[in-house]
């Protein structure tokens, strides 16, 4: 089981290694096959084609968030942490999403059908954004005047709505930069002062 996580994995990631590096339209199946190291009848094995691999980015974010998680220091307060995640996602986002091809993944969500996969609540996503404000609630870092889902949900809100911006502006500006100055303006509601 593990092996075949690991050849999806590795699918997954050379795509869109190349979707970043050479644009959607310019990777081919081959090129995916050939960067991943595996066979053809294992890229088919996980995904009916190319375009298949697009419904992958939360899986691809998902993974990131694990590694953020690992590198906050437990000791942060809570709403600097969600700061932190914040930043970092959006460097992550600039850095390895081609801002055009991620403008198409928001527009597809917007008219899906079926799954909304940036919305699924069971996504990692969801669930560590919402372990950070509880404990913020907890130490009294973060506002308790909404729920805990409130604040999750307003916080991915404003998240989409940073990206969407970006996009729009075809990534004409830094959208970590632009995060890091204008998420603590949206969030500061949520904020509490020390004494």
């Amino acid at each position: 089981m593990a092996e075949k996580q690991n050849v999806k994995r590795r699918i997954v990631e050379a795509a869109w290694k190349l979707f970043y590096e050479k644009g959607y339209d310019n990777t081919t199946v081959e090129d995916i096959i050939k960067l991943s190291d595996t066979s053809k009848g294992s890229f088919y094995y996980y995904f009916v084609s190319k375009d298949s691999l697009l419904d992958t980015l939360s899986t691809i974010l998902d993974e990131y968030y694990v590694q953020l998680e690992e590198r906050l220091d437990p000791e942060m307060n809570s709403f600097d942490k969600l700061m932190f995640l914040n930043y970092e996602a959006h460097k992550y986002m600039e850095q390895n999403i081609e801002v055009n091809l991620l403008a198409s993944l928001y527009s597809t969500q917007l008219i899906a059908k079926g799954e909304r996969h940036l919305l699924d609540q069971n996504r990692t996503y969801y669930k560590l954004v919402s372990r950070i404000v509880e404990e913020g609630h907890v130490r009294n870092q973060i506002n308790r005047e909404k729920s805990i889902q409130e604040i999750t949900k307003y916080y991915s809100l404003c998240e989409r709505a940073l990206v969407s911006d970006w996009c729009l502006n075809r990534g004409d500006y830094s959208l970590a930069e632009y995060s890091k100055e204008y998420m603590p303006i949206l969030m500061e509601y949520f904020r509490v002062r020390e004494e």
